[in-house]
């Protein structure tokens, strides 16, 4: 009886160490740092989930600026690329920085869709305009309604900067020029260049 209940026992951790390191695998994870980036290797992309950080993050010191925007509590969002990949995607990524004297919360970024709620403080609200075709590019999102683009981006301290990126669906390829646009920040014309 007492071998019986042992085996039991050892067989119900096993199972439970098999779901945590299952829970861990993959490279997503826990953490409200918002560092997604969208895999572009296969063509599609990743589903969105906050990452902790590692290689899945843009660079925090990426070297070329497409644009700066400077907006409300001195917050400014540098834009680093925008570029477009074979699956039909284009990717937005750059840096926001508090230039500010209080935390900032992404809050009034997210925009004013009700099915992006579930993304939180993020760039959710992030629109590519393209004023030639007359066409509007929405942040892409996945099954669950996240967007594809960083989360979480609460309580940035004063001095602080954070990576983010965007990914939308990809304007005509005749098209290289749009204007990316955040909720409460001025329009900013930006390149898009081939990935």
């Amino acid at each position: 009886m007492r071998y019986g209940r042992r085996a039991t026992i050892a067989v119900a951790f096993a199972a439970g160490a098999a779901i945590t390191l299952a829970g861990c695998g993959g490279g997503g994870g826990g953490g409200d740092k918002g560092g997604d980036k969208p895999s572009t290797s296969a063509g599609a992309p990743k589903t969105s989930g906050s990452s902790g950080g590692g290689d899945d993050t843009p660079s925090a010191t990426p070297t070329e600026v497409l644009a700066q925007i400077k907006g409300e509590k001195d917050m400014v969002v540098t834009i680093n690329s925008a570029t477009r990949d074979s699956g039909g995607f284009v990717t937005v990524e750059g840096v926001v920085t508090n230039n500010g004297t209080s935390g900032f919360t992404a809050n009034l970024w997210v925009g004013s869709e009700t099915a992006l709620s579930h993304s939180g403080a993020s760039v959710a609200g992030a629109v590519l305009v393209d004023e030639a075709g007359k066409k509007r590019y929405y942040v892409l999102r996945d099954t669950d309604g996240r967007c594809l683009c960083t989360m979480g981006l609460v309580s940035i301290q004063p001095k602080e900067s954070r990576p983010f990126f965007a990914q939308f669906p990809a304007p005509p390829e005749a098209t290289t020029q749009v204007s990316f646009e955040l909720p409460t920040m001025p329009p900013a014309k930006i390149t898009i260049s081939e990935g």
